[in-house]
């Protein structure tokens, strides 16, 4: 499994800034409030984050004392931490967008609203990090066996020397 790249993050925080904006936008222009996150939506992006770094611990510390641990579950915490690191470029992107449709307004923005964009961005950013975290801790070294060519001779002695 290859690892999250940063420039797959930056495209859908930029594609999720849009988004946000977009919606705001459309919003206004239909009559209605412009959209506001719950102040829980941060709380649960950091008990993702947790969970996320949980999971992928006993991966870690696994590796680092060399037991052999279950590679499915050394994959569970990766796709784990590759989808919350996804999650949360989006979530920062699109938290972005409506704070900066926010701050174009020739209103002042509420300082409610703000918080609350603020509050997602910070909360996404360390979902975003938390997930790389974890998933450098779910990098398993390679096996011998896959490190050692299929066709080598057979040495004398080996039963499929002949």
């Amino acid at each position: 499994m290859k690892r999250t790249s940063a420039g797959l993050l930056v495209v859908l925080a930029l594609f999720a800034t849009g988004a946000g904006f977009l919606l705001d936008q459309v919003l206004t222009a239909s009559g209605r409030a412009t959209f506001t996150p719950s102040l829980l939506l941060p709380v649960l992006l950091l008990l993702i984050a947790a969970a996320t770094v949980a999971l992928a611990w006993p991966v870690r510390r696994s590796v680092r004392s060399g037991i052999r641990i279950d590679p499915f579950r050394a994959l569970r915490a990766a796709t784990l931490a590759r989808a919350s690191s996804l999650l949360g470029a989006i979530m920062t992107g699109f938290g972005a967008g409506l704070l900066l449709f926010l701050v174009s307004r020739p209103i002042d923005p509420q300082v409610g609203s703000t918080v609350a964009m603020l509050a997602l961005i910070g909360s996404s950013i360390v979902l975003v990090i938390a997930a790389l975290i974890a998933e450098q801790f779910c990098t398993l070294p390679k096996d011998p066996d896959d490190s050692e060519p299929r066709d080598r001779p057979a040495e004398p002695g080996s039963p499929h020397f002949s």
